[in-house]
């Protein structure tokens, strides 16, 4: 049991004061009828929460994980440079929640400003850590567009291994499959820098476009629309989370 200030605030709606004025200028309303509530003190049972905040429906949630279908022209970083920041497509509350140096949610490895896809988001630490360490093998498929039509020899390298300039272990793709001339499926299950851009370079090809398509058991569809989000439903978090 929680007051409803701290479950606000837990959620990033603001600082404890913040949270306490919108319930006592009723601007939040509880369960699916919508019920009224100006005390920002009652104790309520957080865990499948309903509420609704300047009539936004919201629902508790201890850790957010989320997927984003991120556009081309997006930073993965809090403080962008040259283009806008991936966290503009959130609204505040998930920007905010837990409060502190460190709020909000967290993108789970990052795309390049110029890559598309599906982009991965939470507050949760662990979940975090598991889905980019290399340990856990967290297949990672991407549609990739050439300069140069491929060839037999170079597909194969892709997956027999290729050496980058930072390491001398040679890193080699899960699956490789050519989709035309010009484009192919490449699947990963480490996460280095720029790692699909410099593996096409390194066997004499050059990327000219990027698309992730795939996490694990995780496929992005149209019925997300580039720059929405949405959440992942417990059942997808849990096939994530499982080990690989």
């Amino acid at each position: 049991m929680l007051a409803l200030q701290d479950i606000l605030f837990s959620q990033g709606f603001g600082t404890r004061r913040v949270c306490c004025g919108l319930v006592q200028q009723g601007f939040v309303d509880l369960g699916e009828a919508r019920e009224p509530c100006t005390d920002p003190g009652v104790m309520l049972d957080e865990d499948g929460l309903v509420f609704w905040v300047q009539g936004v429906r919201w629902t508790y949630q201890e850790y957010a994980y989320l997927m984003l279908h991120k556009p081309a022209g997006f930073e993965c970083s809090q403080k962008p440079g040259a283009h806008p920041s991936v966290y503009t497509l959130l609204p505040a509350p998930l920007r905010q929640r837990g409060g502190g140096a460190a709020a909000g949610v967290q993108a789970v490895g990052r795309l390049d400003q110029d890559t598309t896809g599906l982009l991965l988001l939470s507050d949760d630490g662990k979940f975090i850590h598991r889905m980019t360490s290399p340990k856990h093998h967290v297949p990672k498929v991407y549609q990739v567009q050439v300069k140069h039509p491929l060839d037999e020899r170079q597909s194969e390298r892709l997956m027999h291994g290729v050496v980058l300039d930072d390491d001398p272990k040679p890193v080699r793709a899960a699956a490789c499959r050519a989709l035309g001339p010009n484009q192919l499926e490449l699947t990963l299950t480490e996460g280095k820098y720029h790692q699909v851009k410099r593996m096409v370079a390194a066997v004499g090809n050059r990327v000219e476009g990027l698309h992730r398509s795939r996490i694990g058991n995780i496929e992005l569809t149209d019925e997300l629309p580039v720059g929405h989000w949405r959440w992942l439903t417990a059942d997808e978090v849990a096939e994530l989370s499982r080990k690989h």
